[in-house]
């Protein structure tokens, strides 16, 4: 069995998808900081001197594994010469 069939039918099961579904946002957040690094040229460890802190937070930021301050997230765009958007929008 493949990732996607395993997601597939782990997603069927209502209290997953859910927990699943509350994720997404900060996936989407670490998907778009990860392919502007890749498209600036940037490795992790260049991208932390660029922010001042090590390629460790950097890596932990990526995997998911941190729980970055608005401040961080702020340096972060900023070194990707980037903008960060943060908003809140009525649950449909």
């Amino acid at each position: 069995m493949n990732w996607q069939e395993l997601k597939s039918r782990l997603l069927k099961d209502p209290a997953f998808k859910e927990e699943y579904d509350a994720l997404e946002p900060e996936y989407r957040l670490l998907r778009a900081i990860i392919e502007q690094r890749i498209k600036k040229g940037l490795s992790q460890e260049m991208l932390a001197r660029k922010i001042g802190t090590r390629q460790e937070a950097v890596a932990r930021l990526e995997n998911g594994r941190a729980n970055p301050t608005l401040r961080f997230l702020k340096k972060v765009a900023d070194a990707l010469d980037a903008e960060l958007e943060i908003s809140l929008q009525p649950k449909r």
